[in-house]
């Protein structure tokens, strides 16, 4: 599974995994966005850690789940993103919600 997620203390963390494209980015979305409608969190963490390679599809999927997660009144936050990736989010104007 290239997701796996995890609910504590109002949180929802997602860690992806493997490679991010249009291949995959639909079932991460389809469950991610199940999990956050299960638990609806008060904070959505995307734990890139585990992502080796992303292309547009991953912009897609981090901002169509900031979309999701602000329509529950809650934040997103990404994290573990390697400098390649922040590169790519900064781009996109997805940079204030990444953290090193």
């Amino acid at each position: 599974m290239p997701v796996k997620t995890d609910y504590q203390n109002d949180t929802l963390t997602a860690l992806l995994q493997g490679d991010i494209d249009h291949h995959t980015a639909a079932a991460m979305r389809e469950a991610i966005d199940r999990a956050a409608e299960g638990c609806l969190p008060k904070h959505l963490v995307l734990d890139f850690s585990g992502v080796s390679f992303m292309d547009s599809s991953g912009v897609g999927l981090v901002m169509g789940r900031y979309r999701l997660i602000r329509s529950m009144g809650g934040t997103l936050t990404v994290t573990g993103a390697s400098p390649r990736i922040r590169a790519m989010m900064k781009l996109a104007g997805l940079d204030l919600l990444t953290q090193s």
